[in-house]
């Protein structure tokens, strides 16, 4: 049962049904985004449209719920006590790639779309073949049909409170703030517990030193391979951050000098530590 259409509800009917397997749709709008796609594209599937239909989704075997739709919803719960598995699309995608090719997965409160947006062009420039998404551009499912060599995604809160077999080669928290807290029982350790479900098989862990949460995620993960973190004051060997030469503050990596941060195109420290972020994930 896809629960909540649009964008991200379209590209799971797109996967489900290139897989051969049967669904149905529901949502609470009695015009959801992407309704007419789905009836075009799908003449046959189900649909109920205009509220959570209780007897459909406790007779799911497994929900696929948009990350705009809260799983504490009551329709929600009663069909997980009468068994159904509530996932998301971004454990779909999980379970399909595996750990057959490299996944680089990015979260915070703010700043992700511009670090995954950065990090895109890193791959492209260094040419490597690049699927990008997510949270942002194309949904995660669409891009398999990319087969390419490195899947780059942003991915919110709320994607990755469904999500449990993303297997990572790098992620990052880049920061915890006050955001969503209405989703959360305004409670910001259940926030930022939702987005360390990135960490859980992630082999290098990627942090923010200037931000307490990035850094008390990683630290509780810390049974991974490795953590490389990033900050805008001088770093230790292997960890990127920003020192001082001839006069001028420079990107750094350790104590090798990357770039000079006034050649830095995006205005602000904030996206000085964006960038940092982006190297040490690359």
């Amino acid at each position: 049962m896809i629960v909540g259409l649009g964008t991200t509800g379209l590209s799971v009917a797109r996967y489900l049904a290139a897989r051969q397997r049967d669904f149905a749709v529901v949502d609470s709008r009695k015009a959801p985004p992407n309704g007419d796609d789905l009836k075009r594209d799908f003449a046959d599937v189900a649909c109920h449209f205009g509220s959570f239909n209780s007897d459909w989704l406790d007779h799911a075997e497994q929900l696929v719920v948009n990350p705009g739709i809260a799983v504490a919803t009551p329709e929600i719960q009663q069909a997980q006590q009468a068994g159904a598995e509530i996932i998301g699309d971004i454990e779909l995608f999980a379970r399909e790639l595996g750990k057959s090719k490299p996944i680089v997965a990015i979260t915070g409160s703010n700043g992700k779309t511009t670090v995954t947006t950065l990090l895109d062009l890193m791959a492209k420039k260094s040419g490597v073949n690049v699927a990008t998404g997510g949270n942002i551009g194309t949904p995660a499912l669409d891009l398999l049909q990319d087969d390419a060599e490195l899947y780059v995604l942003e991915l919110s809160s709320f994607q990755l409170e469904t999500t449990r077999s993303l297997h990572t080669l790098a992620a990052v928290v880049l920061n915890v703030s006050e955001d969503h807290l209405d989703r959360y029982d305004y409670d910001l350790e259940q926030y930022a517990r939702s987005k360390a479900q990135i960490y859980r098989h992630c082999q290098h862990l990627v942090c923010n030193r200037d931000d307490v949460w990035s850094m008390r995620l990683a630290d509780d993960a810390s049974d991974y391979k490795s953590t490389i973190t990033f900050g805008l004051d001088k770093p230790e060997t292997g960890h990127f951050g920003i020192d001082v030469k001839d006069g001028q503050p420079w990107l750094v990596k350790g104590d090798a000098f990357l770039l000079p941060c006034a050649q830095v195109k995006l205005a602000g420290k904030h996206n000085l530590s964006n960038a940092l972020a982006t190297l040490a994930l690359g």
